[in-house]
C-alpha cells in the first residue's frame, strides 16, 4: 500500500479551508493551518511532500512559505492559489518555483497534483489562462472516422 502524501495546507478562511481539506484528505495526510506563523513553524519541524497555500495570508504572503522551504532545501512541492486569476501573480509564483492555480481550479485538480508525478516547474504560460479555450483549427486524422454514425447492430 502506498504511503499518503503529507500536505501542509494554509488557508486563513475557515469556510474555504473545509472544502479543500475534504478534497484531499482521502489521498493525503493534511495538516491544516489558518495562520502563517503556525504554518511556518510546522513547515520547519516536519517534512512535507506539498505546501498548498493561499497567496493572501492576512498580513503575510503565501510565497514566504515557498521561499522559506526553498531556502531550507526542503523537498516539498508548492502550490499557491488565489481567488481570482491574475497573470502577473501567476508569473511571480512560477518564478518562486511553485505551481499556480485559482481556488476553483484547485478544487478540481488537487487529486491529480497529489497523485501524479509533477514536472520540475510549472511550465504553463500565465498569460493564457486555459488552452482548452483556444480556437484550434483542423481535425486529427482519426476524428472523421469517429464522427461517422456507427452501423445499427
Amino acid at each position: 500500500m502506498a504511503m499518503l502524501k503529507r500536505v501542509l495546507l494554509v488557508e486563513p478562511d475557515q469556510a474555504a479551508a473545509g472544502p479543500l481539506y475534504e478534497a484531499m484528505r482521502s489521498v493525503a495526510e493534511v495538516h491544516l493551518h489558518a495562520q502563517f506563523e503556525t504554518a511556518r513553524t510546522h513547515l520547519l519541524t516536519m517534512p512535507f511532500d506539498f505546501v498548498i497555500t493561499n497567496l493572501r495570508l492576512k498580513a503575510f504572503n503565501g510565497l514566504h512559505l515557498v521561499h522559506l522551504a526553498a531556502a531550507a532545501e526542503l523537498p516539498a512541492r508548492a502550490i499557491v492559489y488565489t481567488s481570482e486569476y491574475d497573470p502577473a501573480l501567476a508569473k511571480e509564483i512560477q518564478r518562486a518555483g511553485a505551481f499556480y492555480e485559482t481556488k476553483d481550479a484547485l478544487m478540481h485538480a488537487i487529486a491529480v497534483y497529489l497523485q501524479s508525478a509533477l514536472p520540475s516547474q510549472d511550465r504553463r504560460n500565465p498569460c493564457v489562462r486555459d488552452r482548452r479555450n483556444d480556437v484550434r483549427s483542423g481535425r486529427r486524422c482519426w476524428d472523421p472516422a469517429n464522427l461517422q454514425p456507427s452501423p445499427a447492430a
